[in-house]
């Protein structure tokens, strides 16, 4: 068994567990069965907890951070516990373990979006992804980086676009590279269904605009953007492509080289994955183009008193000490749900938006977002009229049922429906139907007990 599988272990191999998983991987299309549904929930201990006086949880927000399975715990641990030491430094067996695992993790990454491991970049979370980029074009147009960084200069003038859909991490970087160099930042609106209205491209993204960043899905309306139209407009006119695919990746089908974008990021800890780590894909000849960031140890090939030249990417990206632990346990992550299959999890889901989305037909009950399946999560957001959404989170929490409330991270969008906050449901591939009756019973007794009707 080499290092990699010592410190990551493959998911639940051998058990009968593994085999129920194994054939909602086979089997894609609806509900996963409720033997199956049973195998992933054994899998993760936290589910299993009581709340608030001894009511069974109902977890309704994966879409803030998700449960963890037992394969990522146990990656973690036995990282710690059997292989700690420092990567691509040290010449002892435990440095050469440890970097085996830590590399290895890359490539399973790699593999669950559709890239090359050299092509991902290891970050904290998907915030410093995004802002990774916008400091690297900051420093081109700086003058670090030389000629080959000439495609990341901004000048004033230039143009950014975002779309009013993007929470702040994928927002406030693009303002303040705007402001750092003078571009002008411009946007593609919503529309009335929560869905981007990606025919403006066609007027807002022009030969002037330099970067268009936007959201693969909503973490408020759970609409996913076609991306295609967008990255087509992008290529036609020179611009690069960020994508924010937080909530995508964690529970769609997702192949980054087959959508074509330059840049994504995402997190590991909303793909069942640890806090604290996340990643950057960038396509290989822009990050060998992209001057780096941070700066400091282990992404240097030769330093003097006076320079420095810096390693290729992906190290480059990667100054200081790793997070070893959380890379490995993102490893697991990605490895476990391509087990159960990225087809299998997305119709489970479905299934769940579905079913989420009939609190629409209760009274008073208003949902921000679509209201069909059709390119969809299984996130929905809602108000409900008269009631403030901290006051019907207290309640649903009283009954045992976690879900987000505030404006989580989009005000803009909030803004844009008229909103100040709005409460929201998000579903996983551990969710079952039972919990999201038990919510949407819960949720129609709110008006009733503050006297509306």
């Amino acid at each position: 068994m080499s290092a990699i599988d010592q410190a990551v272990p493959v998911v639940g191999s051998g058990t009968g567990k593994a085999s129920a998983r194994a054939d909602a991987g086979r089997r894609a299309g609806t509900l996963l069965s409720a033997t199956e549904l049973a195998a992933v929930r054994a899998d993760f201990p936290l589910l299993a907890r009581s709340v608030r006086g001894g009511k069974p949880l109902v977890y309704l927000d994966s879409g803030a951070t998700s449960q963890k399975p037992d394969p990522v715990l146990d990656a973690e641990q036995d990282f710690y516990l059997h292989h700690n030491a420092a990567v691509h430094r040290g010449a002892h067996q435990l440095a050469e373990e440890a970097t085996e695992a830590f590399e290895g993790a890359r490539e399973a990454v790699a593999h669950f979006v559709g890239v090359d491991p050299d092509e991902i970049v290891w970050t904290t979370n998907a915030t410093a992804g995004i802002n990774l980029v916008a400091y690297a074009m900051s420093n081109a147009t700086a003058g670090r980086g030389g000629a080959a960084a000439e495609r990341f200069v901004l000048r004033p003038g230039d143009e950014i676009v975002v779309t009013e859909a993007e929470h702040h991490a994928n927002l406030i970087p693009w303002q303040e590279l705007a402001a750092r160099t003078g571009a002008v930042l411009r946007w593609l609106e919503v529309g009335d269904d929560g869905r981007i209205r990606t025919e403006q491209a066609a007027d807002v993204v022009t030969d002037r605009t330099k970067v268009l960043a936007f959201t693969h899905a909503s973490n408020v309306t759970g609409a996913v953007t076609d991306v295609a139209p967008l990255v087509a407009r992008a290529r036609a006119v020179g611009a690069l492509t960020v994508l924010d695919a937080c909530q995508s990746v964690p529970n769609l089908p997702v192949d980054f080289h087959a959508l074509g974008v330059d840049f994504a990021a995402f997190s590991g800890h909303k793909m069942l994955g640890p806090t604290g780590v996340g990643a950057l894909y960038g396509r290989r000849e822009l990050l060998e183009a992209m001057p780096p960031v941070i700066t400091g140890g282990s992404m240097v090939e030769v330093v003097t008193m006076t320079e420095t030249t810096y390693a290729p990417p992906p190290q480059r990206f990667e100054a200081g000490t790793q997070m070893v632990a959380q890379a490995i346990g993102m490893g697991a992550a990605a490895r476990y749900l391509t087990e159960l299959g990225m087809d299998a999890v997305a119709a489970h889901e479905r299934e769940l938006a579905a079913q989420l989305l009939t609190i629409g037909e209760l009274p008073g009950i208003r949902i921000i977002g679509p209201l069909d399946t059709v390119d969809r999560l299984a996130v929905v957001s809602f108000v409900v009229d008269g009631v403030h959404s901290h006051d019907v989170g207290q309640m649903l929490d009283d009954a045992g049922i976690a879900v987000r409330v505030g404006h989580h991270c989009a005000q803009p969008l909030h803004r844009r429906f008229g909103v100040a906050a709005t409460a929201r449901a998000s579903a996983s591939v551990y969710t079952t139907a039972e919990e999201v009756e038990t919510f949407r019973e819960s949720l129609g007794t709110v008006r009733a007990f503050f006297g509306l009707t």
